[in-house]
């Protein structure tokens, strides 16, 4: 078997791990057992994500703070659905007297019940509100969809929305998980005819319950190739056949990935390091 490559990208700070805010005592005390598991890998930034219409808010900074406060990048999650240009102005604030210069900027989901949609209908404009307010304080990195938006009818139409993003001022992007690596390139090259050439890093999702993964690779509008389905269906309750042939597919997919050019890869760990670290093993990874 050939010797893979070390991908040498870690300068540019674009391996990176994404995390979601604990809700119990118990969950703070896991994610701080996975963080010092991940520690000796030295990702390029941890990413905390943020509920529907803010409803984690103060879990994703006090997550953010005390990510930070470990002396690791953490770029917070920050979602405009729902919210007035004050209360996003201050939670910008919040983070740049916390030394938190790292964003990523989504327009984010209405929670059930909640009928004010707020100040910002898109996340282009969110983007651009950040520039006007805080200049290049923040590096904004926001999400694509290279299989589009789930609510998107037309895919001209959502790689227009995500060309108004990057020129409202996006630095780089991270995309919505998937499980076929034609459709990234494809997205890549759509949007660069776009003028949208800032940086596409592939967001990862190893599988860390089949069936889990499955739901929501449904409700986001991931495609789950049926040939891994077939196969992932056909192990039953093998949590081992599982979890190995799992790493083969992700393994796999991101060396390709990686050889074709993608600029990095950022990891949906569900606050867990196991499958995450085998990955970073398998590809070598450079620290």
């Amino acid at each position: 078997m050939p010797t893979l490559p070390i991908y040498h990208f870690m300068a540019n700070g674009l391996f990176s791990i994404e995390f979601f805010p604990p809700n119990t005592p118990e969950g703070v005390v896991k994610l701080r057992e996975t963080r010092k598991q991940f520690a000796p890998i030295k990702p390029g930034f941890y990413s905390v994500t943020f509920g529907a219409g803010g409803s984690t808010r103060e879990k994703t900074l006090s997550t953010v703070l005390e990510i930070a406060g470990e002396g690791n990048v953490a770029a917070p999650h920050i979602s405009c659905i729902g919210s007035t240009q004050e209360s996003i102005g201050a939670l910008l604030e919040t983070y740049k007297q916390n030394g938190i210069n790292r964003l990523v900027a989504l327009r984010g989901d209405l929670p059930s019940g909640m009928g004010d949609i707020g100040h910002f209908r898109h996340a282009d404009d969110l983007v651009r509100f950040i520039r006007d307010t805080t200049g290049n304080h923040f590096h904004i990195e926001v999400a694509a969809y290279p299989e589009y938006h789930p609510q998107s009818r037309f895919a001209e139409r959502d790689l227009q929305a995500y060309a108004h993003k990057v020129k409202a001022g996006a630095d780089s992007s991270i995309t919505q998980f998937f499980y076929n690596a034609d459709a990234y390139f494809h997205f890549v090259e759509a949007t660069k005819k776009l003028g949208a050439e800032v940086p596409v890093v592939p967001g990862i999702m190893p599988f860390h319950n089949y069936s889990k993964i499955a739901r929501f690779a449904d409700m986001s509008g991931a495609e789950m190739p049926r040939w891994i389905a077939r196969k992932m269906e056909g192990y039953l309750d093998d949590a081992a056949s599982i979890r190995a042939f799992g790493l083969d597919v992700i393994t796999q997919m991101c060396e390709r990935l990686l050889a074709g050019g993608a600029p990095g890869l950022h990891f949906y760990s569900m606050n867990q390091s196991a499958l995450t670290l085998e990955i970073w093993k398998r590809l070598r990874l450079a620290q």
